[in-house]
């Protein structure tokens, strides 16, 4: 495809070139291209080296800077010895499935010394979203940011920063992360947990392993956009700056109404943008990132990764402000942050909630055991939807649905749990699930409200669930078992925070709605990598509408096959 350059002639047009492939780009672009190198790379974290995945040899990977509305190209090469796909978490991909990115799903992936042009649009979005690797647990190191420029001449709804600064938390493991997952399947139970979190890779110093961490200069008086994305697989985490507050105002790329904490949680696949102003006269201050685990039978990895706040002009041997973290099992703190979020619902960015509902769905999530006679332990723990252990295809279900492939997926995944029992309470004696390649069919522009239902089978656990394809708002939530009757006389229909990751509440319950305006295959799954790997996922099939604006496109020529 030719990049179309938005130029205004002479000079105008060798600048327009030159800066659309710069990070970021001051002028006003249709067309941004990026080229990835999916490369090996050897990196030293907490005093051992091993050999890594990344893009073009950094660890994180390039941020992709565009404009809303902008068209974005980036060619992926893989060069490495894993089978590779990029997926452009929470990007809505209008009519563009096929540039989505999970394997398996929307596209085959890349094999080594293969290539891929993902071509996708930015339509009606702004903010801070990010990109990773969507097969194996290659995103362990194969992840980065997305920041999305408001268009040129349209400000902020909150006051301009003097800087803006990613910050990607993430987990680092010691010994290869594949050879890990490898080994729990082996035995049919869970993975090891990683080492250590990381800030923008750093893990920050560890006892016993003199390492520096990521530094983080500001000046005195003035205020910094922070965009902050939790990267890691399995883990929802605490952010804190010591001695500061930090006013959020917006969350996956949807503005907020500004709220100030002094502590953000966030859920892997999540990215929450805050101001922090450096209102102290100098010193250095402690940038953290703790686990959240209300689960007290899970292990997590409690190596908390801390980064610096360093103002300008404090000499190096100042010694660093430290501040209390949140407890481990601190519920009433990440509920106080997530029941703070409201969608900004201006008139200029309006929080058009579905009023009325097509498609009243309850999906359960939680874990299973079923038998397993390769497994050592001769079980397999295992994670679903409704009772259902999603099995990944052999050929991509939106290549399946495009092209009218028979056997690959049936249509009838269930709208309600097959048992409706005690979801937070006592729990049937009998923990197999079924499996099966379902997905559940939605016709397009119909409306959805979905109920997602924790369960306590084996533990209730806080889930992540990331929507593919589409952003949702967040009308209700709750402890224990959602009462159909009760209920939705709370939910919240005027300014529900507008998300494409949410958390469901360990032992608990949250409602979401959408309306399905994006015809294809569209994954829905637990971001936790660890659930994902076990099963606990599903996908929507949205038909086409009436015309072709309102229809799938035809798959790229490049479009890589199994």
């Amino acid at each position: 495809m030719a990049a179309l350059w938005f130029i205004r002639g002479g000079l105008a047009a060798v600048l327009a070139v030159v800066f659309c492939f710069m990070s970021p780009p001051p002028v006003e672009c249709l067309v941004r291209h990026y080229k990835f190198n999916v490369v090996m790379r050897k990196v030293t974290r907490l005093c051992s080296s091993k050999p890594i995945v990344t893009i073009n040899g950094k660890f994180p990977g390039p941020t992709i800077y565009a404009r809303e509305d902008d068209t974005v190209l980036v060619k992926v090469v893989n060069h490495v010895p894993y089978n590779v796909s990029i997926h452009w978490h929470g990007i809505r991909q209008l009519r563009t499935g096929w540039a989505d990115g999970p394997a398996y799903i929307t596209q085959c992936p890349l094999q080594t010394g293969q290539s891929y042009v993902y071509n996708f649009t930015i339509t009606g979005q702004r903010g801070t979203l990010w990109w990773h690797a969507h097969i194996l647990w290659l995103r362990a190191t194969l992840y980065g940011a997305v920041v999305i420029l408001p268009k040129l001449g349209v400000p902020y709804p909150f006051p301009t920063p003097h800087k803006e600064l990613v910050l990607i938390l993430g987990e680092w493991w010691k010994s290869d992360v594949e050879a890990v997952v490898n080994e729990a399947a082996k035995s049919g139970l869970a993975p090891n947990v990683s080492d250590a979190h990381t800030i923008n890779g750093h893990p920050g110093p560890v006892h016993g392993c003199l390492t520096r961490g990521f530094s983080m200069p500001v000046q005195p008086g003035k205020t910094y956009l922070l965009r902050i994305i939790n990267a890691a697989l399995n883990e929802d985490l605490f952010f804190k700056v010591a001695g500061h507050n930090l006013t959020v105002v917006e969350v996956d790329a949807a503005y907020t109404k500004p709220f100030i904490t002094d502590t953000i949680v966030i859920a892997p696949g999540q990215t929450t943008n805050a101001l922090l102003t450096a209102d102290l006269k100098s010193g250095k201050y402690a940038i953290s990132a703790s686990p959240f685990m209300d689960t007290p039978i899970v292990a997590v990895d409690n190596v908390t990764a801390t980064a610096t706040l360093h103002y300008t002009g404090t000499i190096s041997t100042t010694p660093t402000s430290f501040t209390g973290l949140p407890p481990q099992n601190a519920t009433l703190i990440a509920t106080k942050f997530t029941n703070s979020l409201r969608s900004l619902n201006s008139k200029q960015y309006p929080a058009r909630v579905s009023l009325e509902v097509d498609h009243s769905l309850l999906f359960t999530v939680g874990l299973g055991v079923n038998r397993c006679k390769t497994c050592s332990s001769g079980n397999q723990l295992v994670a679903d939807i409704n009772n259902v252990t999603f099995v990944m295809p052999t050929i991509s279900l939106l290549q399946a649905h495009y092209f009218n492939i028979d056997g690959v997926f049936t249509d009838d995944f269930p709208a309600n749990p097959p048992i409706r029992y005690d979801y937070t309470g006592k729990q049937p004696s009998n923990m197999q699930t079924t499996k099966g390649t379902r997905l559940y069919r939605l016709a397009y522009n119909s409306t959805v409200q979905l109920v997602l239902q924790d369960t306590a089978m084996i533990a209730p656990e806080n889930h992540p669930v990331h929507l593919h394809g589409f952003n949702f708002f967040v009308v209700g939530s709750g402890l224990g078992n959602f009462n159909h009757k009760k209920d939705p006389e709370k939910f919240n229909l005027v300014d529900p925070v507008e998300r494409n990751t949410v958390g469901v509440p360990s032992g608990g319950w949250v409602a979401i709605r959408f309306r399905a305006d994006n015809p294809g295959v569209w994954f829905m799954h637990c971001h936790l990598e660890v659930h994902t790997t076990w099963g606990l996922k599903m996908a929507f099939v949205v038909d086409n509408g009436r015309g072709p604006e309102e229809s799938l496109l035809p798959p790229p020529s490049d479009l890589p096959k199994c």
